[in-house]
């Protein structure tokens, strides 16, 4: 596959803080986003979303269109995350399942057999008309703004799938991990399809970067992370990165994990808020970028307070190749908005040398 516009210097977001710090390239100010910045604690958020379901939202072209741009009108960041979830692709292909408020994404009927794999459908383009439509409308609001592609790394979907829904022992997924291999290795390859798939559609129309996102891969240990999760982020991974576009590769609770993590693929590797930062720009070593990664909840500390520790990942991150400013996980649904507008005007002014 050719390298898109998306990933050349015909692309007018080519030159953006954000994607010059993803290629490890000087940048004018540090670049920053907001995990889950799309939507959760907007007002203008929660005023579209107004029963409105949330995979509804999802797969409506303008309301992606709409919540996408919310945060970068009022935050000013140095790129948009596209609004979706990762078990939309899911739902696209037909597979039964709802995401519950206050529970997350429930699976009617749970896979456990190498039939309930197979059941489910491969995913093509036609499957995601309002995604390429959302990401037209995007890019050419954005301009100069890059956009992030998204999806659920294979480990995290799998989870949910087998789970059949939200867990924190994982004990169903481990046990078709350890005692049924054959079943779980027919998953993984089969969500490393639609993953790989959802993002190369929304590279195609536009988006500048992406973000593989493995909400759960700290739910294993190195060992087992290089067996039975790593081969096939590397696949999702290596599939987008034929296109060109730079590679951002982020786990929950992931320390112990950052340089496998890097090594599965990604071009940056983000850091959660429970590793100190120069400790994770060590582990993922001097050939990435990194990601981070402010503890998400000190933007209810005082403004002294949260931009002293946001000095400190600033400072941490002039080690590495390239470091995009980030909170070390999403966006909190109760966050003042207008402390990461601070937060954001305190990131662009900080110097440089």
């Amino acid at each position: 596959m050719t390298p898109t516009t998306s990933a050349t210097p015909a692309n007018p977001a080519y030159d953006s803080a954000f994607l010059r710090a993803a290629r490890g390239e000087s940048v004018p100010h540090t670049p920053v986003w907001f995990m889950r910045q799309a939507g959760r604690s907007l007002p203008e958020y929660l005023k579209v979303r107004e029963g409105i379901g949330m995979l509804e939202s999802c797969m409506d072209a303008d309301l992606i269109t709409e919540i996408t741009l919310q945060p970068v009108r009022r935050y000013g960041v140095d790129a948009a995350i596209f609004f979706s979830d990762i078990v939309l692709p899911l739902k696209a292909v037909g597979v039964d399942l709802d995401i519950k408020p206050g529970v997350g994404p429930v699976v009617a009927k749970p896979v456990r057999t190498l039939a309930d794999v197979e059941a489910i459908p491969d995913l093509a383009p036609e499957h995601l008309p309002f995604i390429t439509q959302a990401v037209q409308n995007l890019v050419a609001e954005l301009g100069t703004t890059p956009l992030i592609g998204f999806a659920g790394a294979p480990f995290t979907v799998a989870s949910y799938l087998v789970e059949g829904g939200p867990s924190r022992e994982y004990a169903k997924t481990k046990a078709m991990m350890f005692g049924a291999p054959e079943v779980w290795d027919a998953l993984m390859q089969k969500i490393a399809q639609i993953s790989a798939g959802f993002l190369e559609v929304q590279v195609a129309a536009g988006a500048s970067a992406v973000q593989l996102f493995d909400s759960w891969a700290g739910a294993v240990n190195r060992d087992d992370y290089v067996s039975f999760v790593q081969p096939y982020s590397a696949r999702v991974l290596a599939q987008i990165g034929e296109t060109g576009v730079p590679r951002i590769h982020f786990g929950v609770n992931s320390g112990e994990l950052l340089d496998l993590m890097g090594d599965a693929g990604a071009d940056v590797v983000g850091v959660d808020w429970r590793v100190k930062f120069e400790d994770g720009i060590k582990r993922i070593g001097p050939d990435r970028g990194v990601q981070g990664n402010l503890d998400n909840t000190l933007v209810f500390a005082p403004d002294e307070v949260m931009f002293a520790r946001a000095a400190e990942v600033i400072e941490a991150g002039k080690a590495a190749k390239g470091h995009i400013f980030n909170l070390g996980h999403g966006v909190i649904p109760s966050t003042n908005p207008d402390q990461l507008a601070k937060l954001t005007d305190f990131v662009h002014a900080y110097p440089r040398g």
